[in-house]
């Protein structure tokens, strides 16, 4: 049965189509100097906000990185409230919103919200044409849960579909049914796959989703590799690598997507399709970071439009590339608002030289999230996580920081210039005291 959508739903799915198919002192109080140096009420609203990574940035693994805590109590004011929106933007999706949150406040020693957390997964809520559909997850903490947070309703899982059809896990010898058997529950066919992050048993979560993928979502059939299109697959999290304790990068869920896409093409021929990847770089993850900073911002009634995002990231394929790509949509953006300008001031003179009317290139996914306000995403690249944290800092940004493999996804195209943060620091600590130093915030 389909579901009937509103219009506005209806909206979204379009804008969601659209921007999938385009793609980027403890206790110190803080005021901002106007233009003559004097305090102005920017005080209580600041003009920007930040976008923090978490793995690398933050903590290694379960271990904060002593350069966070500095940096976070020059982020509080005396009430313990945050001086300016504070979003933290991590590939991860291993837990929900609130569990993140309270990890970092422990380990931060500050108090953080969910609303302030945006995990890889977040912009699943609003993919409400699946929310009543069968899905399939895959990934590793209560995913179940976290389906059904986002609004899913009916949610299987890798182990509630192994439970199902014992006879398709074989390649571990230990877990193979010891006696002949056949499906014990009868599950409905899935409708869509929903790859969250790295499981824990790689061969199994393959199996089952290739299993899914060339039966229609129907695993009491047989393959049907000729099958063109297998069925909607939507995976978060396209790290190939990420930073916790050890001295090298860790396997991250973008390994486990090269695998997948492999497999399937091996079988079949043909590459695997996505019908939407979230998580950094992609551009929909910051819309919905810029959306959760005005939110923030209304909350605190503070008045002045957030103009400004710095986004501190330790990876040059995710996080500086991500940042970079919006940076350069708020640019177009801005330059084609422009264009309107003067095509409405000439049209509204009678000119024969007026440009033609075209469409909002924002599209309608600003019906859900609305327009943003800011012009500019200034990447800031730590050395304290994937990007060599032994390396000594470049004297600026322009030194080329370039990697010769790319590490990101299959669907993104490289562009090198992606690649090149704004600005390079040491560490979270030097990176709040240079935007401060840029928006011009003084310590009272």
């Amino acid at each position: 049965m389909v579901a009937v959508m509103s219009p506005a739903d209806l909206c979204w799915d379009q804008a969601v189509n659209d921007l999938c198919s385009r793609q980027v002192g403890r206790g110190t109080r803080f005021l901002q100097l106007g233009p003559r140096g004097s305090p102005s009420d920017s005080e209580i609203s600041p003009s920007f906000g930040l976008l923090f990574d978490i793995d690398g940035v933050l903590v290694r693994g379960k271990t904060p990185i002593p350069a966070a805590k500095r940096a976070f109590q020059k982020l509080i004011n005396l009430q313990g409230q945050f001086v300016a929106p504070i979003v933290f933007v991590t590939n991860a999706g291993n837990c929900l919103r609130q569990t993140k949150a309270d990890q970092l406040s422990h380990l931060l020693g500050v108090r953080i919200t969910q609303d302030q957390v945006l995990m890889s997964h977040s912009p699943l809520r609003m993919f409400r044409k699946y929310h009543e559909k069968c899905v399939l997850v895959s990934g590793q903490g209560p995913v179940l849960d976290i389906a059904k947070n986002l609004g899913f309703q009916k949610v299987v899982s890798i182990d509630m579909l192994r439970e199902a059809f014992p006879l398709l896990d074989m390649v571990d010898h230990s877990r193979r049914p010891k006696l002949p058997s056949s499906s014990i529950v009868n599950l409905p066919n899935i409708e869509a796959v929903i790859l969250f992050g790295e499981p824990i048993r790689w061969e199994t979560n393959l199996q089952l989703i290739i299993d899914v993928l060339l039966t229609n979502g129907n695993l009491s059939s047989p393959h049907q590799t000729l099958k063109v299109p297998h069925i909607p697959l939507l995976a978060c999290n396209m790290d190939l690598i990420w930073m916790a304790e050890a001295q090298s990068p860790r396997f991250g869920h973008g390994t486990f997507l090269v695998c997948l896409e492999n497999i399937y093409k091996k079988i079949t021929g043909k590459d695997l399709k996505y019908e939407a990847l979230m998580g950094k770089p992609g551009e929909l993850t910051y819309h919905y970071a810029e959306h959760l900073i005005r939110e923030q911002a209304a909350r605190r009634d503070w008045k002045r439009p957030v103009h400004s995002l710095y986004a501190v990231g330790d990876n040059l394929m995710t996080d500086i590339y991500g940042a970079n790509m919006y940076n350069r949509y708020l640019e177009e953006r801005t330059a084609h608002k422009r264009s309107q300008a003067v095509a409405k001031v000439w049209g509204g003179i009678g000119s024969s030289t007026a440009l033609p009317h075209e469409d909002n290139v924002d599209g309608a996914w600003e019906n859900m999230l609305a327009a943003p306000s800011a012009t500019s995403c200034k990447s800031i690249l730590v050395c304290t996580g994937v990007y060599n944290p032994h390396m000594e800092v470049p004297p600026s940004a322009g030194h080329s920081i370039r990697e010769t493999v790319f590490h990101g996804h299959r669907d993104l195209c490289f562009d090198p210039s992606l690649v090149e943060p704004n600005y390079v620091v040491q560490d979270v600590d030097a990176a709040v005291e240079l935007i401060f130093e840029k928006e011009k915030f003084k310590i009272q």
